[in-house]
């Protein structure tokens, strides 16, 4: 099957945003824990998604701009608690326990922003910017 042209729009500004969220995560984590870093990056990445899906994937939305924000933080809700729930799993449970020292944060961070991939497409879809 196919991807839509809208879905891989979507993956492409997506990335973008991903890596904004990566990125910032290591700055983040400077000053802030780790679980904090990756809260702090997470609404970096979500406000760089909302833009960049408004304008490229989902555009025109029968939503108002406030209304298309305000659903697109509630589906994101559960997208960061994905996010959150897998980055932390995965950082001081799984990988140590795989015996993986190395990068440990930088992969559970990189799996964890990956996941909700999936469901954040169908929330915005249906919902965002219906």
């Amino acid at each position: 099957m196919k991807p839509s042209p809208q879905f891989l729009r979507f993956l492409f500004t997506g990335g973008l945003a991903a890596a904004l969220n990566f990125g910032s995560r290591m700055v983040f984590n400077q000053w802030l824990s780790y679980s904090w870093a990756v809260v702090c990056a997470y609404l970096v990445g979500m406000c760089t998604a909302f833009l960049l899906a408004r304008a490229f994937v989902f555009a025109p939305s029968q939503h108002s701009l406030q209304r298309s924000a305000a659903i697109f933080a509630v589906v994101n809700v559960f997208a960061i608690a994905q996010t959150w729930l897998i980055s932390m799993g995965l950082a001081y449970y799984l990988l140590p326990a795989l015996g993986l020292r190395h990068y440990v944060f930088e992969t559970a961070h990189a799996v964890g922003i990956v996941v909700p991939v999936f469901s954040s497409y169908l929330g915005h879809k249906k919902w965002s910017f219906r």
